[in-house]
């Protein structure tokens, strides 16, 4: 879910579900054990290993926290802090359930008045929900077990009367998604700011990645990009979250679960998840900031539903590319810089998986074009074309480019 922690944002749209071919369609029997917390329970010891035995290696940046700090939360202090999660403080609402804003104290997290101490935001679970604990408990695994700027930190949560709650920080400035589809409730993202907030995401990832045990986001999409206050960018739901291929295998395979245009075709056609699905998700949402579109969108013109099909061709052409940009843009980029990621999306989006870059690669490359700067003669240029902005722009974004409640992109999660 992690649509918005900073901006209310409620989704009352049915979730459809992708129907996974895969082999493996989890037949697991019901344990009463698996109605218990787990929260990560493995300790370091002096010798840098786990008490299981297995060596640790830390990444070159964030770190894996072997004993975990989370706080166990009463259900009895979360409702204070929400004020018995009131609606009023409704941040985003998705499969999983609701998420509330609420405050604790900076140092004790006991609840506190509104506006005194910390906001934080609360997910607590939809008890009709049947995909919730497992993605509660994926959740607590992951962000319990790894800490790193650009993953949103995990604060704590609560097991209590059949409800499962987690408590995160708070996310000022809301989802990745409100800022480029839903005209009105935030402001246009710069250039430089979207390529900041793209530079942080494949940070978040790559990290995730080149972990001891790669772990696969699976779920990589523009609502599950929070920003801070700064615009610092930050992975947020982890409820599909697996951990990558060991002992040498180059995929594992699982029941297909994700969200349309953004799962990678060999995932779901097959149910072959590899670490580089996830580098396809990315090359989607790229496509999603420079364009201003959405991944689907029926209410688009016949054609233009699929924004990969509709946009990939466009990517290395000038010309071409000028008219598909999201015009709210106003020309103000480095056309090299702009045909730099256009050539990076389609590496992302590269239908072989084995062809697509690395997320260190997909960084690297960013941070390249990053560094373009605008030449002063496109500066100029950019600022007298501004009223002719939305002439030259592609039809599809005069009528279709800013996202209503109704255009939203169908979420694929299986309801296990």
């Amino acid at each position: 879910m992690g649509n918005c922690f900073g901006t209310q944002q409620v989704d009352h749209h049915s979730q459809s579900t992708l129907k996974s071919s895969s082999p493996e369609d989890t037949k697991k029997p019901r344990d009463a054990k698996q109605n218990a917390p787990l929260p990560p329970s493995t300790n370091k010891d002096s010798a840098g290993t786990t008490t299981d035995g297995e060596a640790v290696t830390l990444p070159a940046t964030g770190k894996i926290l072997m004993s975990t700090t989370l706080k166990i939360f009463t259900l009895a202090e979360l409702k204070a802090a929400t004020r018995n999660f009131k609606p009023a403080t409704v941040l985003g609402e998705g499969g999983f359930g609701r998420v509330f804003k609420g405050w604790v104290d900076e140092k004790t997290y006991a609840p506190s008045k509104v506006g005194v101490g910390m906001a934080v935001a609360v997910k607590k679970s939809n008890p009709d929900s049947s995909q919730g604990l497992q993605e509660w408990q994926a959740e607590v695994k992951f962000l319990g077990k790894f800490s790193h700027p650009n993953l949103v930190k995990l604060l704590g949560y609560c097991w209590e009367e059949n409800q499962f709650l987690l408590v995160y920080e708070y996310m000022q400035k809301g989802s990745l998604e409100n800022h480029l589809f839903r005209s009105g409730r935030a402001e246009p993202l710069t250039w430089e700011t979207r390529l900041k907030i793209a530079i942080g995401a494949a940070q978040g990832l790559a990290f995730l990645h080149t972990s001891e045990k790669s772990v696969i986001y699976r779920d990589f999409k523009a609502s599950n990009i929070l920003l801070d206050g700064d615009y610092n960018s930050k992975l947020s739901d982890f409820g599909l979250a697996k951990f990558g291929p060991i002992n040498g295998n180059s995929h594992v395979t699982t029941r297909v679960m994700g969200t349309y245009g953004y799962a990678a075709p060999e995932y779901v056609a097959t149910g072959h998840l590899y670490v580089k699905s996830d580098v396809y998700g990315f090359g989607v949402v790229l496509l999603e900031m420079l364009t201003g579109l959405r991944a689907l969108d029926t209410n688009r013109p016949s054609g233009e539903h699929n924004l990969v099909e509709w946009a990939k061709h466009s990517l290395t052409e000038k010309r071409k590319l000028k008219k598909i940009m999201d015009p709210r843009l106003e020309e103000q980029y480095p056309m090299k810089a702009a045909l730099q990621a256009g050539a990076l999306i389609l590496k992302c989006l590269e239908s072989d998986p084995r062809s697509r870059p690395s997320m260190e690669e997909v960084l690297e490359a960013l941070q390249k074009i990053n560094a373009i700067n605008e030449n002063p003669k496109e500066r100029s240029k950019g600022s007298k074309s501004k009223s002719k902005a939305n002439d030259n722009r592609s039809p599809v974004h005069s009528k279709y480019g800013r996202s209503t409640n109704n255009q939203r992109s169908s979420t694929a999660r299986s309801h296990r």
